[in-house]
């Protein structure tokens, strides 16, 4: 199936690494054009230059925390490439703990950047997306049920879901698209660094794999593959949904 992505031009946030790069490649793979965002200029700009460098993807040093962010990269995309089609927010996840451990300096600086950095990155490409035009939010399997030991991400991620909700119906009679992707157990760096907190990794990794129906984790490419449909225009009459990548963890229907 064409996904019809040939020549649209997507914003990714935290694209230099994780889920925002897997996204990218699947993007950048059906010919989209992209700017990539993260906090790292070495680690976008090799990103970047992977997915096929200044004529396909051009990489941004920038925080989703920065008030300034969210124009620079709408900016930079029109300028680049003539023209934004849609926006993937996708960010860091924030530290791990329990929520008596957590202190009220890491929930305000997961805030700014988790919370209304998402929400501002959101506002902005509203106001220049067209008809056809998408915003995502990669969000996290905590929206539906808490996940031990992640109380930051337990508290940010179902409000941002809800914001997204809010924002199809707000957006909707514009033709602008709004969708959530899910993730869960995906096999990537931050991943692995949950697991390893315990002490031994590869038991953690059993004993989840072990919840999941399709016992393993997945690959950010499945997730890369989900988040290229959900943004096309192949999935033109999906708006406000809260797609699970997660194996069937979640049990709930």
């Amino acid at each position: 199936m064409d996904l019809g992505l040939r020549d649209r031009v997507y914003v990714i946030t935290g694209g230099g690494r994780g889920l925002g790069l897997a996204a990218a490649r699947e993007l950048a793979a059906d010919g989209a054009k992209l700017v990539l965002s993260g906090r790292s200029e070495a680690t976008v700009r090799e990103a970047a230059e992977q997915l096929g460098g200044p004529r396909q993807a051009v990489g941004v040093a920038a925080d989703n925390a920065d008030p300034g962010t969210a124009d620079l990269l709408l900016r930079t995309a029109r300028e680049r490439f003539g023209r934004v089609d849609g926006i993937l927010i996708s960010v860091g996840g924030p530290p791990a703990g329990g929520a008596t451990a957590i202190t009220d300096e890491q929930w305000q600086a997961a805030f700014s950047s988790v919370f209304l950095g998402a929400v501002r990155l959101a506002r902005a490409a509203a106001e220049v997306l067209g008809e056809g035009g998408v915003i995502g939010f990669v969000l996290s399997g905590s929206v539906y049920e808490p996940i031990p030991n992640l109380a930051i991400s337990n508290g940010l991620r179902p409000g941002l879901a809800s914001v997204a909700k809010t924002l199809s119906a707000e957006l909707g009679p514009r033709g602008i698209r709004v969708v959530g992707l899910l993730p869960s157990a995906i096999e990537t760096d931050r991943l692995r660094e949950l697991d390893a907190l315990g002490g031994d990794a590869g038991q953690a990794k059993e004993r989840r794999s072990a919840t999941i129906p399709l016992r393993r984790y997945g690959t950010p490419e499945e997730f890369g593959r989900a988040a290229a449909f959900l943004l096309s225009p192949a999935a033109s009459y999906l708006t406000g949904v809260m797609l699970p990548v997660d194996g069937g963890a979640r049990h709930g229907v």
